[in-house]
């Protein structure tokens, strides 16, 4: 029974009976909110609110596809043995615009983020090392400058505190001086306070040129290494956990910042070589004595005991060559050498991870410690004083 043409609206032709069979309608029904009265048209049999329904036109009705046999399917469900074909996920994720770099590498586009560079700390970080050279080149008292320091600690670790105790005083002292404090130094010990005690400890107990390295080192060779390692760091890998103290040794190790990159450690470095040359070989070459590696007079006396005639005067005439053209090159010999080894030590003193001692205070003494150290070697073997 078809209904008439007010009640049914066709867009698809049903009545057209070559289309019968080939199209399927899909009705969408319109739900009056109230029934008609029974004088305007005829009630439903369910007394349900009346429908109106228009047909559109839907995709030819296909058969659906014929079930295989259960005999012509293999245990993974694909008929004939063959393997079914799964759909392909949707990607998510955008690809990346720089390639996944090597282990230990960072990528440059993380590197791209925003850095702090430190400027207001790191100039007056950097500025102590021009004080100190000035206060040695004009010969000043280094007593004078140990009084002045412990004054300014008598001031700054009681406000420091203060500071932590008290919010009013850490609002106004974070005010004033915020710009040259770390993240990390807010909710700890401001590394003024350990810098001033490292600068305190070496003038104290190393001699005075030993002393003055090692503050530059502090001063120049840490500000180069931060500066550097945030500058070029994404670019090198991080430093190992730990190198060996001694060479062949593997049981004696030091312990690395893994957080700290090959970048800053060669900046660091050089920094301490170019210090070391720079200061004890040209500037106040007050050990020049230790650094021209000259040969002792005993060696003569010892060759004409222990050796024949012939052999110790070989040895005689060397010595004597060597005296005349030894002080010029064992000059270069010796500033590669205290280039070199100083270069090492503060590269490493920089990148130690002595855990929650800081750098300010480990450094110079470290640094300092270690290039006595080598003073009193080469004072051993060169027959000199350090």
């Amino acid at each position: 029974m078809t209904l008439p043409a007010n009640d049914a609206f066709t867009l698809g032709l049903p009545h057209d009976h070559a289309r019968i069979g080939l199209r399927s309608s899909t009705k969408i029904p319109f739900v009056s909110p109230k029934p008609r009265s029974p004088s305007a048209t005829v009630r439903r049999r369910d007394s349900h609110p009346r429908q109106m329904s228009v047909e559109l036109p839907d995709a030819p009705a296909r058969s659906p596809p014929p079930q295989p046999h259960p005999s012509h399917t293999t245990t993974n469900g694909s008929p004939n043995g063959a393997p079914l074909r799964q759909r392909k996920r949707p990607r998510t994720s955008i690809p990346s615009t720089f390639p996944s770099p090597p282990n230990g590498i960072k990528s440059p586009h993380n590197a791209r983020q925003k850095v702090d560079w430190e400027i207001p700390r790191k100039t007056l970080h950097s500025s102590i090392g021009f004080l100190t050279w000035y206060l040695y080149a004009s010969d000043g008292n280094p007593r004078t400058v140990v009084y002045a320091l412990s004054l300014a600690l008598l001031v700054i670790v009681p406000a420091d505190i203060i500071r932590l105790n008290s919010n009013r005083f850490e609002w106004l002292f974070e005010r004033l001086l915020g710009f040259l404090m770390r993240e990390s130094e807010r909710n700890s010990t401001n590394g003024v306070i350990w810098y001033i005690i490292g600068v305190i400890f070496v003038l104290s107990l190393y001699p005075l040129d030993i002393a003055t390295v090692s503050i530059l080192i502090l001063s120049w060779a840490d500000t180069a290494a931060s500066t550097i390692g945030r500058l070029w760091g994404a670019y090198t890998p991080p430093l190992p956990r730990s190198i060996p103290l001694i060479p062949f040794v593997p049981f004696l190790r030091l312990p690395l910042a893994p957080r700290k990159s090959f970048a800053g450690f060669l900046a660091g470095a050089f920094t301490g070589a170019a210090i070391a040359v720079g200061f004890w070989g040209f500037c106040y070459p007050v050990r020049d004595t230790l650094l021209t590696f000259r040969l002792p007079a005993e060696t003569v006396v010892v060759a004409e005991q222990i050796l024949p005639d012939a052999a110790a005067e070989v040895i005689k005439r060397g010595v004597e060559w060597l005296s005349a053209v030894q002080v010029p090159v064992g000059r270069w010999v010796g500033l590669t050498t205290l280039g070199v080894v100083s270069g090492l030590i503060s590269g490493v003193a920089e990148a130690l991870d002595l855990g929650s001692l800081d750098d300010n205070l480990t450094l110079p003494i470290i640094s300092g410690g270690c290039l006595w150290g080598l003073f009193k070697v080469l004072a051993y073997f060169t027959g000199g004083s350090a």
